[in-house]
């Protein structure tokens, strides 16, 4: 492919609920599929430059055949794309064979994604996942000091969802305990409501990777001291959620807090790099990762979103191909700041699960 000039990805700001909902739905219907899948991704507008890095490989008859019907598809959606955005900025197609016949599916966003060509055993969804956030597990407490909801959400989809109660007394009553009595008893009875809704999000979120604490009134700070340092460490406090509030809104909320964590997430990979470069587990320049990707040696791959810029781009679509089939962890970066770094080490990083000379 001769003209790798592709508009290079700039900072936007976050997928639209509505997007991310119709992406996450259509995403969870493919993962479904579990045989040999061609997945392609490419900036709108540029249908014949991907149909012409199709026709340069050389793969078996049946890939051959998967590749045949997605430039077809190429072809036929150039003018008038699907998107569940405004407008169409990438065109995600993945192709596979099933009962003898090639099933094509496709969707269009609004967000621009990496360019992909990857042939892997199940579609490859990283770039949706680690840029809009799709896919992620997360868990939605909401409480005040009686009563609490526990959603866990994987992507849109509540896959678990408990409540839990107590009876609680508002105010002190004549006669009886003296108030003094009676606010420590109403006191530990909160403390011990709060202690079973920790074990119960223990029992359901442990492993989300957020875990959003919301609720009117104080008693998200007062639950958050009886967290254990695992849980805690994985909290967000989110504003202005409460039992009412509307799906759409809690959606945003989610988007809002994945956001936050992938690019914590992000600068924690990337601190590990500098950490391990005394170490010699680590490597820059391209040569050197594919030598080591081809050995079994690459733990993560570090891509810049913006690679398909760089004059290394075929070299990193293999690169990124034979990552997936060899179990390396592959991580997405779109921060421009780091997108510049990564610019000077031709796009692409690699800590190593050992030294190689």
């Amino acid at each position: 492919m001769k003209d790798n000039s592709f508009i290079p990805i700039t900072p936007e700001s976050e997928i639209s609920s509505f997007e991310w909902l119709m992406i996450n739905q259509f995403l969870h219907q493919i993962k479904k599929n579990n045989t040999t899948c061609v997945s392609v991704y490419y900036p709108y507008g540029k249908g014949k430059e991907t149909i012409s890095l199709l026709r340069d490989t050389n793969r078996n008859n049946s890939i051959e055949l998967i590749e045949s019907s997605i430039e077809k598809r190429i072809s036929q959606i150039s003018k008038n794309p699907t998107s569940v955005g405004k407008f169409a900025k990438t065109i995600c197609i993945f192709g596979w064979v099933n009962n003898g016949k090639v099933t094509i599916e496709e969707i269009g966003t609004s967000k621009k994604l990496p360019y992909v060509y990857m042939i892997s055993k199940r579609p490859f969804l990283k770039p949706f996942n680690d840029i809009l956030k799709t896919n992620h597990k997360v868990s939605l407490v909401t409480l005040d000091q009686k009563s609490a909801r526990i959603q866990k959400f994987s992507g849109e989809q509540i896959i678990q969802e408990t409540s839990l109660k107590i009876d609680l007394m508002g105010r002190h009553k004549k006669g009886g305990q003296s108030q003094g009595r009676f606010l420590r008893a109403r006191q530990t009875k909160i403390h011990g409501f709060y202690k079973k809704v920790a074990k119960k999000i223990r029992e359901l979120g442990v492993d989300s990777e957020v875990i959003m604490l919301g609720g009117n009134g104080q008693a998200k700070t007062e639950f958050f001291d009886v967290l254990d340092s695992e849980l805690a460490q994985k909290c967000r406090f989110v504003e202005k959620l409460s039992f009412s509030t509307s799906k759409d809104e809690i959606y945003k909320k989610i988007i809002h807090n994945l956001y936050l964590h992938r690019r914590k997430h992000v600068e924690e990979i990337i601190g590990k790099y500098e950490r391990l470069v005394k170490d010699g587990l680590t490597a820059k320049r391209n040569e050197v990762i594919f030598n080591a990707l081809k050995r079994g040696a690459v733990d993560t791959l570090i891509v810049s979103a913006d690679y398909h810029s760089e004059p290394q781009f075929k070299n990193i679509l293999n690169m990124l191909e034979i990552a997936k089939n060899t179990s390396s962890k592959i991580e997405f970066v779109v921060s421009p700041k780091l997108i510049k770094r990564l610019k000077m080490d031709d796009s692409v990083l690699a800590i190593l699960r050992y030294a190689i000379k």
